[in-house]
């Protein structure tokens, strides 16, 4: 088996032979892209924001969906907070009675108390 240093080494090596077979590949797409192009007489400026992008420069903010006409669109509604229906005098501790009961009520309630002594108002 072929120890870190020999598969580092070999692993250096393939990475330059791809940069290099990547550069002659470059070379030959470039020259057949500048052949079309001639052919057909496109110029830069016909690529348009294609060849600013490519440069460097941010593309463009993705705009939002179009909604065609007569469809509805739901919105989302802002949800008020829920009143509190109990509270625990001695800490303050609220709940509105929905979702699971909190655990500051379990407890209260596993010592013998009931939800009513709890009530709000």
């Amino acid at each position: 088996m072929a120890s870190y240093k020999e598969l580092k080494s070999q692993a250096e090596d393939l990475m330059r032979q791809a940069e290099a077979a990547r550069k002659a590949e470059i070379g030959a797409a470039l020259a057949e892209i500048k052949a079309k192009m001639a052919m057909y007489g496109i110029t830069l400026a016909d690529l348009g924001d294609k060849v600013r992008a490519a440069k460097g420069r941010k593309p463009k903010a993705a705009k939002p969906a179009k909604v065609a006409k007569g469809t509805k669109v739901k919105v989302a509604k802002v949800r008020k907070p829920v009143a509190a229906k109990y509270r625990n005098a001695a800490t303050g501790d609220a709940w509105s009675g929905r979702g699971r009961v909190p655990k500051w009520l379990a407890a209260e309630l596993a010592k013998g108390r009931t939800r009513e002594e709890f009530l709000v108002g």
